[in-house]
């Protein structure tokens, strides 16, 4: 009975083990995942977050501004590019801690009229159904980030 208690035991932690190693190593495709928040369809699931149109942050600090703490913010929460640049549209890939979940955030940098930045910013899961609230609380922290930036 104990030992296979301990057989269930430690091929559950060997899964586990497998999974995180899997997910860390997993490549992102940046032809699927590198999308321009505006064009974006959102996912059929709610592991998102997509923030365009009226929704977009607009800043009333020129787009090379921007794109420079753009280019701060991936670097401070350790994520990696996938494509494109901060100066106008760019992708990264953020991982969760625990397992290594890739998730990607593509966002837009587009001048306005009055000299501001509009930004745009799609947010999502690359596996899963729910993210519980992950992908929005994300997306609420670059806002948060940008707008107290200088």
């Amino acid at each position: 009975m104990l030992f296979k208690l301990f057989i269930s035991v430690a091929t559950l932690f060997g899964i586990v083990i497998f999974a995180a190693v899997a997910f860390r190593v997993m490549p992102m495709d940046a032809a699927r995942y590198h999308i321009r928040p505006a064009l974006a369809v959102p996912p059929s699931t709610p592991n998102f977050a997509l923030m365009v149109g009226d929704e977009a942050l607009v800043l009333p600090r020129n787009l090379a501004d921007v794109a420079a703490d753009v280019a701060l913010k991936a670097a401070s929460d350790g994520a990696v590019l996938l494509a494109g640049q901060p100066q106008g549209f760019v992708t990264y890939v953020y991982r969760s801690r625990l397992l290594g979940f890739p998730d990607a955030l593509s966002l837009t940098l587009d001048p306005t009229d009055e000299g501001g930045t509009r930004v745009q910013i799609f947010s999502r899961s690359r596996f899963g159904y729910s993210d519980l609230g992950v992908n929005a609380a994300r997306v609420a922290d670059w806002f948060a980030a940008l707008q107290d930036a200088r």
